[in-house]
């Protein structure tokens, strides 16, 4: 990698995709595999708030990373390179991986545009990767059934493909070689500007050609902005319910954290299915507080799947901290509601059992505004200003 990019300039990759699309986990491997290879990295995560089981997993991997909160890297462009300043001055990373907000799209005007234009004496910048979950990008895209997002929410998926240099059909192994070839030939029909892998980041299966690719190809500079029409974004993003929540767990007896969390995981799903809610995704991870952040952590990416044990605690606990962060297509208060009846419910059902919700919060997000929009060819951004 060191041979292939100008050495002195940092490589910046970006790993988008919508919500549940494995995200973390293809970072998380792709980190590892750099590192492996003597490579120095630095990783931002990003979300509309603080408190993201995302930065949890990878301070867990031992890998240096900064958080940036209140809004997408569109929006929040400023504390982007201050969160790089940092990681600079503690960690000199050789290669940036940044993981956008899961509902944001316009990255490549908004982001890798302005990154080369304002800052190309510092960066290089990778072609933009998209990753879809195969069972939810079969369903927006009509491939197979299943409960869809609403019209404005499957906007920014569609979008978030569309803007895509490589999109990376993630999971492949929890699909047939049917639906494998099919999701492949609809993506490639409908969105000919990129080019399709297919690969498990969880499973380490196909993933050197598409990283081979992201270390020593340029993000092409020329490529035509695409045309994304804000107020549907804004609406889309506006109808997704997110709670970000930390809660202190105690008990007078040790028990299973794997199984308690997969449990959660379950009973929260099922009160949103009562309410009507789809799930864009639900991760939580159980912190065992040991000196080696050993982590419970369960995902779910749809309200008809099974939670999926992603981490798991050798040992069992009496007490730790439990994270939890659910988007879903349904009001934020609901949300809220929803959570904090579960644990209420999970609580009174062992005396010994303690929760103690030491910060809760719901909110829609607010309608982007990037501080910079290139389009193709032009020399200045059309917004300045960071809110």
């Amino acid at each position: 990698m060191k041979n292939q990019t100008d050495n002195s300039k940092s490589r910046y990759i970006m790993i988008g995709g919508f919500l549940g699309a494995g995200k973390t986990t293809a970072v998380a491997a792709l980190a590892r595999h750099l590192v492996d290879q003597g490579v120095r990295v630095g990783l931002i995560s990003n979300d509309q708030s603080t408190g993201l089981v995302d930065t949890n997993v990878f301070k867990a991997g031992g890998f240096p990373v900064a958080e940036i909160a209140g809004g997408c890297f569109c929006c929040r462009f400023n504390s982007l390179l201050e969160a790089s300043n940092e990681l600079t001055e503690t960690s000199r990373p050789e290669v940036f991986i940044a993981e956008p907000v899961g509902s944001c799209t316009d990255l490549v005007a908004a982001v890798s545009y302005p990154l080369r234009r304002i800052y190309g004496d510092r960066f290089t910048i990778a072609p933009l990767s998209v990753l879809v979950d195969p069972v939810r990008a079969a369903r927006i895209l009509g491939i197979e059934t299943g409960k869809p997002f609403s019209e404005k929410v499957a906007y920014i998926y569609t979008k978030q493909i569309e803007e895509a240099d490589i999109i990376v059909v993630n999971k492949c192994d929890s699909i047939t070689a049917s639906l494998q070839d099919q999701l492949v030939s609809t993506l490639e029909e409908r969105f000919p500007q990129a080019r399709v892998v297919c690969c498990s980041a969880r499973k380490g299966t196909n993933l050197t050609p598409w990283f081979e690719t992201i270390l020593s190809v340029e993000a092409d500079p020329s490529r035509t902005t695409m045309a994304l029409d804000y107020e549907i974004y804004a609406e889309g993003e506006a109808l997704l319910g997110w709670l970000n929540c930390t809660v202190g767990i105690a008990s007078d007896e040790a028990f299973d954290a794997n199984r308690w969390l997969v449990d959660l995981a379950g009973r929260i799903r099922d009160r949103l299915i009562q309410v009507q809610g789809e799930i864009a995704h639900l991760k939580m991870t159980l912190d065992a507080g040991d000196p080696m952040g050993s982590l419970a952590v369960v995902s779910l990416v749809q309200s008809d799947a099974e939670p999926d044990l992603r981490e798991s605690l050798v040992d069992e606990l009496s007490d730790g901290n439990l994270v939890i962060n659910l988007r879903a297509e349904i009001d934020p208060g609901e949300l809220r509601v929803i959570v904090t009846e579960t644990l209420r419910d999970i609580e009174a059902l062992n005396s010994n059992f303690r929760i103690d919700v030491e910060h809760m919060e719901s909110f829609r997000p607010g309608k982007p505004e990037p501080t910079h929009r290139f389009s193709t060819g032009e020399n200045e951004p059309t917004a300045s200003t960071e809110a």
